[in-house]
C-alpha cells in the first residue's frame, strides 16, 4: 500500500488545479488536499474489514491466497491502462510479490493439512468441536 501512496504522491504533486480539474482528481482534492488517503478506484475508503481471520489456519490461508490474488488482479487492471513506465515497472514487482506470496501460503497450506492428524497439532481444538457438533 505504501509503494501505491508513493507513486500516487508523485503523480500529483505538481499538478495544476486545471490539471486536477480535467483528471477528475478535483474532488479528491477538495476532501484531501493531495494528501494520501487510501481507497477503492471506486472511492470506499480503506477500512480493517478487508482484513478477514476466522482463527482456524485452513480457513485463514484460504483467505490469505484470496487477498493475493485479487492484489495480483488488481495490478493487472492497472498494467492494462497505465503506459508509463515509472508507474509500470513497480506495479510489475508488487505484482510478481503477489504471486510468490499466494504460492507461499498454498505451500503453507499444504503443510497445515498434512499435519492434522499429528500429535499436538493445535490447529483446531478436537474437545472444543465435539462439544460444538454434540450440542446439535
Amino acid at each position: 500500500m505504501e509503494m501505491i501512496c508513493s507513486i500516487v504522491y508523485q503523480l500529483t504533486k505538481n499538478m495544476s488545479m486545471e490539471e486536477l480539474e480535467r483528471s477528475g482528481f478535483d474532488k479528491y482534492y477538495v476532501d484531501h488536499t493531495l494528501a494520501l488517503w487510501p481507497q477503492s478506484a471506486g472511492g470506499t475508503p480503506w477500512t480493517a474489514t478487508y482484513l478477514q481471520s476466522k482463527g482456524d489456519p485452513i480457513t485463514d490461508l484460504h483467505e490469505d491466497m484470496a487477498a493475493e490474488q485479487k492484489a495480483r488482479t488488481t495490478y493487472d487492471n492497472i498494467l492494462r491502462l497505465v503506459k508509463d513506465p515509472e508507474v509500470c515497472n513497480p506495479i510489475r514487482f508488487l505484482r510478481e510479490r503477489e504471486i510468490v506470496h499466494y504460492q507461499r501460503f498454498g505451500e503453507c497450506l499444504r503443510i497445515t493439512q498434512d499435519h492434522l492428524d499429528e500429535k499436538n497439532f493445535y490447529a483446531f481444538n478436537p474437545e472444543f468441536d465435539i462439544r460444538a457438533i454434540c450440542k446439535k
